[in-house]
């Protein structure tokens, strides 16, 4: 589970509750079925107007991912393409192809296996940089969907109210449901915009920093498989790559990698 994920929707949602005690209220009285259904169930369906049925239903998969620790082994990655730089500089490029089974990476499989068919360097690139950018439009696609629901949230939440608002006017001659009525049209904002700042927009971060994580290691395997195919030195291959990584996590790497 991703810690950091965890602490922050969890301590969002303790200090709400502890402000609720704070201020003389309990819990009970900021619970109401009606504004649930119109805020949250509301905001919900409209994503189905959005967009289509399995990315609704999927939105809950989508948001899933963020609590998990996304695993990209930069390092490990930087150590198999210098290990084919090696081999491709020592026995020849064909001589990669019997690693590629053992490969677990489907896009790295799929570049090293063009360069061992022998596809010149700028078709690869094409071909490479065209997949990462599908693999980018459909995780903009997914991460669309969590931020129409915190853009919907709000607006079902003021919705609710004026609902509840137009209820209560009409209603003026019980002068003792004012006050309660009132309450309870407020609650609708009051959910609609923890859906929206609570969840949905961090959340979303989140799903945005782990794509930008993930196309950065793409673009880290796409210099690489150019390079091998180049038949650049190993250690300008090691430079290039180690570009892309932390100061950090250069010693670690070039240490796994067994290139100082």
């Amino acid at each position: 589970m991703n810690l950091s994920t965890i602490i922050g929707l969890v301590g969002c949602f303790a200090m709400t509750i502890m402000a609720i005690y704070t201020s003389g209220g309990t819990i009970l009285t900021y619970m109401d079925l009606a504004s649930f259904f119109m805020t949250v169930v509301g905001s919900y369906l409209g994503l189905f107007t959005f967009c289509s049925i399995p990315e609704a239903l999927g939105v809950f998969g989508t948001m899933g991912l963020a609590m998990k620790i996304p695993h990209f082994n930069e390092q490990e990655v930087i150590k198999r393409l210098l290990a084919f730089s090696e081999k491709a500089r020592r026995e020849g490029l064909l001589a990669l192809e019997e690693e590629l089974e053992d490969l677990d990476d489907e896009f790295m499989k799929n570049g090293m296996r063009l360069v061992v068919d022998g596809t010149e360097g700028p078709i690869i690139r094409e071909l490479l940089e065209s997949e990462l950018n599908q693999i980018q439009d459909r995780h903009s696609g997914k991460i669309a969907v969590v931020n129409m629901w915190g853009t919907l949230g709000p607006g079902l939440g003021m919705l609710g109210t004026v609902v509840g608002l137009i209820a209560m006017l009409k209603n003026l001659e019980d002068k003792s449901a004012l006050g309660p009525n009132m309450a309870v049209a407020l609650i609708t904002t009051l959910y609609g915009a923890m859906i929206a700042n609570l969840i949905m927009i961090p959340l979303s971060g989140k799903l945005k920093t782990r794509d930008a994580m993930e196309t950065k290691v793409k673009e880290m395997i796409i210099e690489g498989i150019l390079s091998i195919q180049a038949g650049e030195n190993t250690r300008v291959l090691q430079t290039k790559l180690l570009a892309y990584l932390t100061p950090g996590d250069r010693k670690a790497a070039q240490q796994a990698s067994g290139l100082e």
